[in-house]
């Protein structure tokens, strides 16, 4: 099992990083560092993942002067690692689901959150496709200073602008506390947060969210019969009617 301490002890590049604080990932290994004194993010791919290393760095570089994002400082092809600027702030899952944040500012968040994708997709998108961030679940984002930042592009590909929302959705939706009628709430200002923002068309977006809860069940084995009784009910009658049939 690999860990950050075999980077930092075996690799004279890193070996003056002071380990900060570790972050959960389910592929690769993330940390936050001080490195020659500065603070960075080391983001460490498994060797069968270097295709993903190179997708996020192309992502980081040209998104950087436009976007809230992670600046991309090194690309370390020998070991596999991004060395990455470090956003301090609170991670947005933590703040949607705190019961002591205000509602406004939940609303405000995920409002914040719509126009951060539409910024994403308005950049990288082509006169023949859109490019979606990929993962887009609360626990990507951080809010600093008032704004929104994503963090962790690597599963960035072509594919359909509601990808990204229905992802974003199925997470406010499965944190806990989970299928609150605040988190509908909550899901259907987002929405309408982008509609009215986007320049395309978002329609009929409730089975894309239905599978995107699907989907989350490998991760929540556990939590199985709750998602799939909700994913059913959205599938068939919609975000808007599922809310008030519980």
């Amino acid at each position: 099992m690999r860990d950050i301490h075999w980077l930092i002890e075996n690799v004279d590049h890193y070996k003056d990083a002071i380990i900060q604080k570790r972050f959960k990932s389910k592929k690769n290994i993330v940390a936050y560092v001080l490195l020659n004194g500065q603070p960075r993010v080391l983001k460490w791919f498994v060797p069968g993942l270097k295709q993903n290393m190179e997708k996020e760095h192309t992502i980081l570089k040209k998104g950087v002067s436009s976007l809230c994002i992670p600046s991309p400082f090194e690309k370390d092809t020998e070991q596999n690692v991004l060395v990455l600027s470090y956003i301090p702030g609170q991670n947005v899952c933590d703040i949607i689901n705190d019961p002591n944040t205000p509602p406004e500012e939940k609303e405000k968040t995920v409002q914040q959150l719509a126009d951060w994708l539409i910024q994403f997709h308005t950049l990288f998108k082509t006169d023949h496709e859109y490019q979606i961030r990929g993962d887009a679940t609360l626990r990507n984002f951080i809010q600093h200073k008032g704004q929104i930042w994503g963090v962790d592009f690597e599963e960035s590909r072509v594919g359909k602008p509601s990808e990204d929302l229905a992802s974003l959705c199925s997470s406010v939706l499965s944190t806990d506390p989970m299928f609150t009628d605040e988190k509908y709430k909550l899901c259907q200002v987002f929405l309408d947060s982008y509609r009215k923002s986007a320049p395309w068309t978002i329609e009929n977006i409730s089975p894309e969210i239905a599978y995107a809860l699907l989907e989350r069940i490998q991760y929540r084995p556990n939590d199985e019969e709750t998602l799939r009784k909700h994913a059913v009910k959205i599938r068939n009658k919609g975000l808007l009617i599922a809310r008030h049939n519980f």
